[in-house]
């Protein structure tokens, strides 16, 4: 069994589950609430909904409930990772430029 991780500025996944505070139900305000997690924040709250649905046992509404919310959150941490990326390939960029090689791997990529 896995203990929950209690962080008072991420909403508790396996909270409500009835009523329009209930992640993923009404689409719009989850997903607006989701979009203004930090990274950190997204991440630790995808590990704990898929924690709770691995862990199974809910009822059939509040499983969709969790993997709707499950699926907003995976998609913020990628479009957030995405943004990372580009910062440091930026960062990276020589003044030609051209990206700089950094490792292995990238010269081998050319």
């Amino acid at each position: 069994m896995t203990s929950r991780r209690s962080d008072a500025s991420a909403p508790d996944p396996l909270g409500p589950a009835s009523g329009t505070d209930a992640p993923g139900i009404g689409g719009d305000p989850a997903a607006a609430e989701v979009s203004s997690l930090t990274f950190d924040e997204a991440l630790a709250e995808l590990q704990v909904t898929v924690a709770a649905l691995e862990e199974g046992g809910l009822q059939l509404e509040r499983t969709l409930e969790l993997y709707e919310r499950g699926v907003l959150l995976h998609e913020r941490c990628a479009r957030l990772l995405g943004d990372a990326e580009i910062r440091v390939r930026r960062l990276v960029d020589g003044a030609s430029g051209r990206p700089e090689l950094t490792d292995e791997a990238d010269a081998e990529a050319v």
